[in-house]
């Protein structure tokens, strides 16, 4: 029996000694310098047991080979042989889908990104029905307007939510650097663009062409050096030009 085998009393003995009956099977699927040392073994269920020997394989560092056996009556089979990976396997980074792994800029001309019937981030339009009457077709209108007439889906809350939590906390928020050092906040800016709606309560747009976020949606305590009234300190300020020195030992002649 292996030092490192887990002995569980509900397990045959004989499945927990049987190291080279597991190595045999593992040595009809793979080359001998393929395989390592025995490092341990554990219960499947009841009545199969799994042992793991190193894998040698100069291409799966740190993955080991998994041979699951079971028994009964006195006969022990082999259920399966694997290479699976260690705990210091090299292996691929979790599988993410390629619509979460888009980031802003990602999109070339062209590109199409379509979005899910569920996206939690948009709700259906009020449509006007059929059957709808005249007063309340001018009612469901005047909703529609509202939410943006023409289209068939609008921002839920949630999109809402989440689009507010990006810009906070992207370079329009007050973490930005450049925020942290402007000498005063966006929502006292001249040139800030309030924007409509629930968002109006948080957000602008910046509309200095001379600033960094010009055309970008900024949050009130966002800020930059471009504020409509800042203001330069004294020894900011360019030297003032000197006046003209008018020479007295010289005659112009042309004056004459």
């Amino acid at each position: 029996m292996n030092a490192t085998t887990t002995v569980d009393p509900a397990v045959d003995p004989a499945l927990v000694d049987a190291v080279d009956v597991a190595r045999a099977a593992l040595l009809e699927e793979v080359p001998a310098d393929q395989v390592g040392e025995h490092l341990t073994s554990y219960v499947e269920q009841e009545g199969a047991l799994t042992h793991v020997f190193a894998s040698t394989h100069p291409g799966y560092v740190g993955w080991e080979w998994a041979v699951t056996i079971a028994g009964g009556d006195g006969r022990i089979t082999v259920d399966e042989v694997v290479l699976l990976p260690g705990g210091s396997a090299i292996v691929a980074p979790p599988w993410v889908p390629y619509k979460e792994r888009l980031q802003p800029g990602d999109l070339s001309p062209g590109d199409l990104l379509p979005v899910d019937d569920d996206d939690p981030r948009l709700v259906p339009t009020y449509l006007v029905g059929e059957e709808t009457g005249e007063v309340d077709r001018a009612q469901i209108k005047g909703v529609a307007a509202d939410l943006g007439l023409g289209r068939v889906r609008t921002l839920s809350v949630e999109g809402l939510d989440l689009a507010a939590q990006r810009w906070h906390d992207g370079d329009g928020g007050p973490e930005a650097p450049i925020a942290k050092s402007a000498p005063e906040s966006c929502w006292s800016c001249g040139f800030l663009v309030r924007l409509s709606g629930s968002l109006s309560e948080m957000f602008g747009v910046c509309a200095n062409g001379n600033a960094n976020d010009d055309g970008r949606v900024v949050t009130y305590d966002h800020g930059c050096g471009a504020h409509s009234e800042v203001k330069l300190a004294r020894k900011q300020q360019p030297a003032p030009v000197p006046e003209h020195a008018f020479d007295s030992f010289s005659v112009d002649l042309e004056t004459f």
